[in-house]
């Protein structure tokens, strides 16, 4: 047990995921904020986050140069509310004084790594579309074929299959056009990143990436299928992409050094996630599981576990779960092997409107390490996405 990530054998690793098990529980970012500053010393050079990716660009930039104001970087370059996190907060405050008198291959860098949906919506690909199109120099008129954002933003277009416009025949036009964009960028990059740079070259092929991913949710809404299997099928989606985004991160970062990423659980972990959300069973294959089977051993996943939290109206674990079991070990916080923990019973005391996700024994199997909290921060909850 300890409360040094050093103390653990990360020579190999490469992408470091961090999974807490409640997005409400302020502890968990702060926790991860101590952690980034041990890596710094063993030579990550990123760290990743469950927010939009395109946004997140306004946040690096911000890190990275000190392009825009911290305030700014909060409010633009965060999507599902977490800009207003505390912990984040303190985390972009400190890369930036972090990087500021560093040289750019010292710097660490901030990424996102979701696509820009909420849970009642997704918006329209246009703009990703256009960001490539310009970047390209290419006369294509996206806007006409594309519509009204409002036909792919509300929310019946993700609730209601046939609602959506992600079936249509503009959308599979516009998928074609954004493939023909994706094959342009990488035939042009020689000559694009010579008049350009690589990082423009890579912010283009991460917007397009955004705006293709989003004309595939929106045709996985389109499908009529079952309620369980539909939401099913659009979390599957997603973490797709999100694994997708970042196997682009590490290519990004490769040289640089390796990757913390931190997430839910439900993302991270190596195992199918499965979610009780009200009458819906729920299961899915995770980004953890798809970038493990990629990445092998460069891949390490620590799940997060919590103990009580006046924050969520957690109570004190049972004895006899998992929970209840790290209670006994850890006065404050730390880490162990998961390996180490006992096979004992999931906890039953929690439900869905605290938004805390009990550890399971497929969880722990899929886990190299896990980091519990003893008692929580008092601090109000305000993001409440899975």
């Amino acid at each position: 047990m300890s409360q040094d990530i050093r103390d653990f054998d990360t020579a190999t690793v490469e992408l470091l995921g961090f999974g807490e098990p409640t997005h409400q529980e302020p502890a968990f970012g702060q926790i991860r904020n101590e952690l980034l500053v041990q890596l710094a010393d063993l030579g990550v050079r990123s760290i990743a986050l469950e927010t939009d990716r395109v946004a997140a660009l306004a946040v690096d930039d911000y890190v990275q140069d000190g392009a825009g104001t911290l305030d700014a970087a909060l409010s633009e370059g965060f999507s599902h509310s977490f800009g207003e996190l505390a912990p984040n907060r303190d985390l972009v405050a400190w890369l930036r004084e972090y990087n500021q008198d560093r040289a750019p291959a010292d710097r660490i860098a901030f990424h996102g790594f979701d696509l820009p949906t909420e849970t009642m919506n997704a918006p329209s690909p246009l703009g990703y579309l256009e960001h490539a199109r310009d970047y390209l120099g290419l006369d294509l008129d996206l806007a006409s074929l594309a519509g009204p954002d409002e036909q792919w933003s509300r929310t019946e277009a993700v609730l209601d299959p046939a609602s959506s416009p992600g079936a249509t025949p503009t959308a599979d036009r516009l998928h074609a056009l954004g493939d023909d964009l994706h094959t342009a960028l990488y035939s042009r990059a020689p000559e694009l990143i010579a008049t350009t740079s690589q990082a423009r070259w890579h912010r283009a092929r991460t917007q397009l990436s955004a705006g293709l991913a989003l004309l595939s949710y929106h045709r996985q809404c389109a499908k009529p299928m079952a309620q369980n299997a539909r939401v099913s099928a659009l979390l599957e989606n997603r973490d797709a992409h999100m694994a997708r985004n970042l196997l682009h991160i590490r290519e990004i970062e490769a040289t640089r050094g390796p990757t913390l990423v931190f997430s839910s659980n439900a993302h991270l972990q190596r195992n199918r996630a499965s979610w009780r959300l009200g009458e819906m069973d729920l299961s899915w294959v995770t980004a953890g599981a798809i970038v493990s089977s990629l990445l092998g051993e460069r891949y390490t996943v620590i799940v997060g576990s919590l103990g009580r939290s006046a924050a969520l109206g957690l109570g004190e674990p049972e004895p006899e779960s998992y929970e209840g079991q790290l209670q006994r070990q850890f006065a404050d916080w730390g880490l162990t092997k998961a390996t180490t923990v006992d096979p004992a019973r999931c906890r039953a005391e929690t439900n869905p409107r605290q938004g805390y996700f009990p550890l399971d024994q497929p969880t722990l199997d899929g886990a190299d390490l896990v980091l519990h909290i003893n008692a929580g921060d008092p601090t109000t909850p305000r993001a409440t996405r899975s």
